[in-house]
């Protein structure tokens, strides 16, 4: 998984976070930080990132001090990443060499809207602080190496960080560390496998890296899903399709209605994840057994 983000022949990036754990799955009191208190966090950051890796400084850093789901950061076209981009090339002194740059809350409180968190996406263990690493690609091509190269053993932030990101959110933290997006991919597609999602993992990794492909979840008992052109297409079926596909071992009314409401409690669990990653989830009616959805392949 790539996790640069290259716009223009000059100028490349890496696209990093912050990540908050937890503690006991209590929320954040505030969605986000002043923008005096933002910009103070985005310093104490470039230095933790320049103490792992001392070539940063030839890079701009320019963040968002909000925080989302970690869901949010992973979205077809990087939407996080992308707004941050865009506020960047608005900022003042884009010719005076690297500059740090944060963006946070207004002085009565109100967040940006191109940084105002899925308020659905709540009570998660996990938030996340986008960041952006800016430069020539030569630089960006190494650093970015560097980083996936150590923040997975030395990525914690400095106590004096992390304490910032503590009392200013208002949140209980036990750890605040550096994470590139292919470190925050890798840890939700484990994350997935454990809680019996792993299935969807593929249809969520080629929504944000072959966009332009198709993949399937065609594993019974899961629910048949394809993803093609931006969008998962998943099949419903009546009880007696149902039925047929997955065969299940009794003739029990009982349990077979069981199975079947098992069956579409499952559908909403998945086409919930999907649209978590903001990927649009349609219904194709599948009545019958005859060709079963090949309606999908269309």
């Amino acid at each position: 998984m790539i996790d640069r983000m290259t716009h223009a022949p000059q100028t490349a990036q890496v696209m990093g976070l912050v990540a908050l754990e937890l503690a006991g799955g209590a929320p954040p009191r505030r969605a986000a930080l002043d923008q005096d208190a933002a910009g103070a966090l985005a310093e104490r950051i470039a230095r933790d990132l320049v103490g792992l890796v001392p070539q940063i400084t030839t890079l701009e850093l320019t963040l968002a001090a909000a925080h989302f789901d970690p869901a949010e950061a992973l979205r077809p076209g990087w939407p996080l990443h992308r707004r941050l981009d865009e506020l960047r090339q608005r900022a003042p002194g884009r010719d005076q060499g690297p500059r740090v740059i944060a963006f946070g809350a207004a002085a009565d409180g109100a967040v940006p809207r191109p940084f105002q968190a899925d308020p659905e996406l709540v009570g998660g263990a996990l938030r996340v602080l986008p960041f952006l690493l800016s430069g020539a690609p030569g630089d960006v091509d190494a650093v970015g190496q560097a980083l996936e190269a150590v923040l997975i053993e030395r990525g914690m932030a400095g106590a004096d960080t992390a304490l910032q990101l503590q009392d200013g959110l208002g949140a209980r933290v036990e750890h605040v560390r550096f994470m590139t997006l292919h470190d925050l991919a890798a840890m939700m597609a484990l994350q997935y496998q454990h809680q019996h999602l792993g299935g969807l993992w593929p249809l969520i990794e080629t929504a944000l890296l072959a966009p332009e492909d198709t993949q399937w979840l065609d594993a019974p008992p899961e629910p048949l899903l394809r993803y093609a052109d931006g969008e998962v297409r998943m099949a419903l079926l009546d009880p007696a399709a149902w039925r047929k596909r997955n065969a299940p071992a009794t003739d029990d009314p009982q349990r077979l209605a069981r199975g079947y409401e098992h069956y579409l409690m499952r559908q909403r669990q998945l086409a919930a994840v999907l649209e978590a990653h903001g990927i649009p989830v349609t219904h194709a009616h599948c009545p019958d057994d005859q060709d079963l959805c090949a309606h999908l392949n269309t």
